[in-house]
């Protein structure tokens, strides 16, 4: 039975290895970018210079770790960032990784605990 702790860390493990990849990284730098009202699928490609299949691919990967909602409106996906997942996995390094480290925490311009 997985307890919270480990569900976490495997969704965590997840969202990294989805991010290790250059075209996902950049798919989703160009996403925070576009806010709230997302950005079409075909858009995404064309701004990381991918193949819409390519693109399609690495955005269904990003969207199952839940870093990125995506909506359908006819043939049109439009893909936005989820900024609280973002924020939850950034809040889940700081805190159970880096044991919320005075150090780590100085580093990201955050105040000590």
């Amino acid at each position: 039975m997985d307890t919270t702790q480990d569900t976490q860390e495997a969704h965590a493990v997840a969202a990294f290895h989805a991010l290790a990849n250059e075209t996902r990284l950049r798919m989703l730098r160009c996403l925070v970018a576009a806010g709230r009202e997302g950005m079409a699928a075909g858009d995404v490609a064309r701004a990381v210079g991918a193949s819409p299949s390519r693109a399609s691919f690495h955005l269904a990967a990003l969207a199952e770790t839940g870093l990125v909602l995506s909506e359908r409106a006819a043939r049109q996906v439009t893909y936005r960032v989820d900024f609280a997942a973002i924020g939850g996995l950034v809040a889940y390094l700081l805190h159970d990784c880096c044991g919320n480290a005075p150090e780590v925490r100085r580093c990201c311009g955050l105040p000590a605990c």
